[in-house]
């Protein structure tokens, strides 16, 4: 037994030699490749600025629908939340107490008519007595004061019709524009017009829609300097804009200025300024947040995909390659998104530099990459196959 752990004990001691043995070799440690990046050239071309500003959807007209009568609400005309069209009918107010009044009015506007014949009459007959000296002319007066005072008597009475007439009319109101009900705010049944000239509903025209937003100073000097020096093109002169919506991408909505205000606000520095889109469909609503971009000159640019950009507290930058290989951090001011999905690089890019625009989180500032250099788009383009025309 004492032979057998011995025996083990020299196997195990053996086994420990030929293990340190084998550490005691050379280690060669293989460092890993740089990682893969793909690079390309900023582009150069000739690009619309834009300056861009925040508003708010505003509908004109926007109309209250009020009771200029007093009576019980007969009838509500309309469905909730409807495209009216400008004459439709929405409700109706009682109208027999007003077409009673017409009734009268008229009545008495006949019997003053009556009166002022029989006062004619009456100032013909006086005067044919005062000229055979069968009447003074005293007698001569009245009868001309009778006739005038009837016939004033029948103005008042054809406007105290017309005045009827009018009330009767509002007893049934109808749509004074076309565009969108909102709901009728006073149920049948219900005295309105006691006192206050009741609210009924709300109309608000949508198409077209108006934006508002606010432009600061110095980009109102600029346009109009530019405007001034010719350097607009005729779709800027026009004061084209484009409207985006939050929960849309781009600005899908054009438009055009139709006011400016007359002075700057001192407080804000700034200018109103109102835009009308067409709204066919109705997709614009009144009182949304939206986005405004306005077209400012075009001039040229260096654009790289927005995708390379980056930004940290520092700002905007760009990981470029050196000619080592090298990535460096290239800080940059960047300008308008493209409808490509490129961006203006405005300062901090040099023609010719290589930007890093896939795999930028395998790219560290300061260590090597394996740069692939995408070709240009005019390239790319030449050397893809040809697509077959659609028929």
């Amino acid at each position: 037994m004492k032979d057998r752990m011995l025996r083990c004990r020299a196997i195990l001691v053996a086994g420990a030699i030929a293990f340190l043995a084998g550490c005691g070799g050379e280690n060669k440690y293989a460092p890993s490749p740089p990682p893969e990046v793909t690079v390309g050239q900023p582009v150069e071309k000739e690009v619309t600025n834009y300056a861009e500003f925040t508003g708010n959807t505003v509908a004109v007209p926007t109309v209250d629908i009020r009771a200029r009568v007093k009576g019980f609400l007969q009838s509500v005309n309309f469905e909730l939340s409807a495209e009216v069209k400008k004459g439709d009918l929405l409700f109706v107010i009682e109208p027999e107490p007003y077409q009673a009044q017409v009734d009268q009015c008229k009545g008495e506007l006949q019997a003053k008519e009556a009166q002022y014949k029989a006062a004619v009459d009456s100032l013909k007959i006086k005067e044919e007595m005062y000229a055979q000296k069968a009447a003074s002319k005293l007698d001569v007066i009245n009868a001309e004061d009778m006739r005038d005072t009837t016939q004033a008597q029948i103005a008042v009475a054809k406007a105290a019709l017309e005045q009827a007439q009018i009330n009767l009319g509002y007893t049934h109101i109808l749509a004074p524009v076309s565009g969108r009900i909102n709901r009728n705010l006073v149920d049948a049944g219900n005295l309105v017009g006691a006192g206050q000239e009741t609210l009924l509903a709300t109309i608000v025209a949508e198409d077209p829609m108006y934006a508002y937003f606010n432009v600061g100073e110095r980009d109102l000097l600029i346009h109009d300097a530019m405007l001034r020096a010719g350097q607009l093109r005729d779709r800027e002169k026009k004061k084209t804009v484009f409207l985006g919506l939050a929960t849309e991408e781009g600005y899908p909505h054009e438009g055009e200025v139709d006011f400016r205000d007359n002075r700057l606000d001192p407080d804000t520095g700034t200018i109103q300024i109102r835009a009308h889109f067409p709204n066919a469909e109705g997709v614009l609503l009144s009182g949304l947040f939206v986005r405004i971009r306005v077209p400012s000159g075009t001039a040229r640019a260096l654009l790289v995909p927005d995708v390379a950009l980056s930004d940290d507290q520092g700002g905007k930058f760009l990981l470029v390659v050196n000619d080592k290989n090298i990535v460096e951090t290239r800080r940059v001011k960047s300008g308008a998104l493209q409808d490509d999905g490129m961006r203006v690089i405005s300062e901090g890019l040099k023609r010719g530099e290589w930007v890093i625009v896939d795999g930028i989180l395998r790219a560290r500032p300061g260590s090597p990459v394996n740069p692939q250099k995408q070709k240009p788009a005019a390239e790319a383009n030449a050397s893809a196959p040809a697509q077959p025309a659609n028929k």
